[in-house]
């Protein structure tokens, strides 16, 4: 059915449908409604990770690798800017405790995470990691094993047995009951790998992504599979974050094949 409006009723009729628009437009409770056309969708509902200034606490021997997957992920995610502090696992989780303001965790062991299941997200292995002896360029003492550490000759330096690097240490040397007596105890691996470059210590035990960040000053010898042990790196995100939804995201980034290339181009080893 239709109708034909003319003259005086079809200007009435215009004025009418003018006049009614703007009010529809409104909405019937006085305007709190927006338009339709207005609506925006949240991060979270379009599946997008929310954009923020992260704080990820990492581990010593993740200083180098992460900081290329920190660059590759803000490239990969405008708006997100990731900061990195770098210590000893032990380090790290004191500070957790004490509440430092961080939003993710990563470290070199499991048993340091697992003691934080109060204040973390379910964490997943990210890396895996094994030892070496580094020595300085060209081993210059011929050290060929564990064993000739035991050497009082040598100036051997070992990570504190509370820090991962160190209790992987101490592991594999009482495995093969081997008496090493260090002339310092580091807190952290990168401290034990600084020890040998500068010639402080003839010797010492890292990880073997550490020592390939220093080719030209140190010197790697293998340990045999059978006495040697495998490092896990864990990371959760914190609790007490105040950007859940991107911390989660980047945690997740981790283990997908972006971040997975990058550590294992370092020399880390799949989880």
């Amino acid at each position: 059915m239709s109708f034909t409006f003319t003259g005086r009723r079809a200007a009435t009729a215009l004025a009418t449908v003018a006049f009614l628009v703007p009010l529809a437009a409104c909405g019937d409770d006085g305007g709190d409604k927006k338009p339709a056309a207005a609506a925006t969708t949240s991060p979270a509902a379009s599946g997008a990770p929310a954009s923020a200034d992260l704080t990820v606490l990492a581990a010593s021997s993740l200083t180098d690798v992460f900081k290329t997957a920190g660059a590759a992920y803000e490239s990969s995610h405008p708006g997100t800017k990731v900061t990195f502090s770098f210590a000893g696992s032990q380090e790290l989780a004191a500070q957790v405790k004490q509440g430092a303001p961080a939003d993710a965790l990563v470290t070199a062991d499991t048993k340091t995470m697992d003691g934080l299941a109060s204040d973390t997200g379910t964490p997943a292995v990210i890396a895996k990691n094994r030892l070496v002896i580094a020595t300085g360029e060209g081993n210059p003492d011929k050290v060929d094993n564990l064993k000739d550490l035991a050497d009082p000759k040598l100036k051997v330096v070992l990570a504190a047995p509370e820090v991962p690097v160190g209790r992987y240490s101490k592991q594999v040397l009482d495995a093969q009951k081997i008496d090493v007596k260090p002339v310092s105890e580091e807190p952290n691996v990168r401290a034990v790998l600084s020890k040998v470059e500068l010639g402080e210590a003839d010797a010492g035990i890292v990880y073997k992504t550490d020592a390939e960040t220093a080719p030209d000053k140190v010197d790697a010898i293998e340990i045999p599979d059978a006495q040697n042990a495998i490092a896990q790196y864990p990371a959760a995100t914190l609790k007490t974050s105040q950007h859940a939804e991107a911390a989660a995201a980047f945690v997740t980034w981790l283990s997908g094949p972006e971040a997975q290339k990058i550590l294992q181009d370092a020399g880390f080893q799949k989880p």
